[in-house]
């Protein structure tokens, strides 16, 4: 008899794990590497419009673009950490508004110094977020119904608050310091988008190099298995919207010196903006899984669609139509990393 036919299949290990196959090789990556298909399609965006508009690449276009993706990229921070633990903010960018009129008010009608107009508007963006984090983790709310509820609060302070009034700056002072213009060659950065890369900078650090980072992203995965290893759930999610209030304060003199003032109006979809750039970056939805990077590449992958097609003289609202398609296509590429099983 032929040994051939006597040889074990193998063991039920074996046998259970998943095949190989392409398909495979390609979950696995994109699942240990959620930056990565963002990162694809903002290169060949690039080349595409730069070969169909030489303009794109040039480089006084591209600070535009980073310039314009200062703002909602770095909103798009504090909404990842939020994402990140299964929850999310509708009402960040109206307090992002909000606190950007507290600091110009603070220091244009009543004089106050801009560094202390500054920590006053930063400390109303915590408590705003400390808010929806007591909401949240306290009385067990959801966070979509949550910060759909303090969108309209904050939305009506806001506009309460200003009057009707929209405010301008006086250049060089300290609230508008971060629309300063740095020229390196041809190229022109803002400290606004070199504050913003420092952001990402910290928090990629902060969240794969830390243990606060560790439990934020267990808590997103499963929160009942992390409450069972130790880990105070609560507490964690608490953090999470403390953190990402103090972001939205930083993003607000960001987005003073972008606009060298403050508007009541300005921020009208910086909700809707910031979660796109975080669901294009490939940061899950369901929470536990995604890289902060990714939500930077997701801002730029806006801006880049944004730019590129209004130089090739495409339709504004077939901007808005590629934008809604990324959003489903990103969605949908993160059901498939989650489900595919062979």
């Amino acid at each position: 008899m032929s040994t051939d036919i006597l040889d074990a299949p193998g063991t039920a290990e074996e046998l259970l794990q998943p095949r190989n196959t392409p398909g495979r090789r390609v979950h696995d990556l994109l699942h240990r590497l959620p930056a990565l298909s963002p990162l694809i399609v903002l290169v060949v965006a690039a080349i595409v419009f730069g070969i169909a508009n030489p303009r794109f690449a040039a480089p006084e276009n591209l600070s535009i673009v980073l310039q314009q993706a200062a703002v909602v990229g770095s909103l798009a921070v504090g909404q990842t950490l939020i994402i990140l633990t299964a929850g999310i903010d509708l009402s960040i960018g109206a307090v992002v508004v909000l606190a950007t009129l507290v600091m110009a008010k603070l220091a244009h009608d009543s004089g106050v110094p801009g560094f202390l107009a500054f920590l006053i508007g930063f400390l109303i963006a915590v408590l705003a977020a400390l808010l929806n984090g007591w909401l949240v983790t306290r009385l067990k709310l959801p966070p979509f119904i949550v910060t759909l509820g303090t969108l309209s609060i904050f939305t009506a302070l806001t506009l309460i608050y200003a009057q009707g009034q929209t405010l301008t700056l006086d250049p060089g002072g300290f609230l508008t310091f971060t629309g300063t213009t740095i020229a390196v060659g041809r190229f022109h950065l803002t400290v606004g988008v070199l504050l913003m890369l420092v952001l990402y900078l910290g928090f990629a650090y902060a969240l794969r190099q830390t243990a606060w980072g560790r439990h934020l992203y267990a808590t997103g995965d499963d929160p009942e298995a992390a409450r069972l290893a130790g880990i105070r759930t609560g507490r964690v999610l608490l953090s999470a919207y403390v953190v990402a209030g103090a972001v939205v304060g930083i993003s607000a003199w960001i987005l003073l010196g972008r606009i060298q003032g403050a508007d009541p109006n300005a921020g009208i979809n910086l909700n809707l903006e910031s979660i796109t750039a975080v669901v294009i970056g490939g940061t899950s939805l369901f929470g536990g899984r995604g890289a902060v990077v990714g939500s930077l590449i997701g801002a730029l992958i806006v801006q880049v669609f944004d730019n590129g097609l209004a130089l090739v003289g495409v339709d504004p609202n077939y901007q808005v139509l590629a934008v809604g398609v990324l959003v489903i296509a990103a969605v949908a590429a993160d059901q498939w990393i989650r489900s595919v099983k062979s």
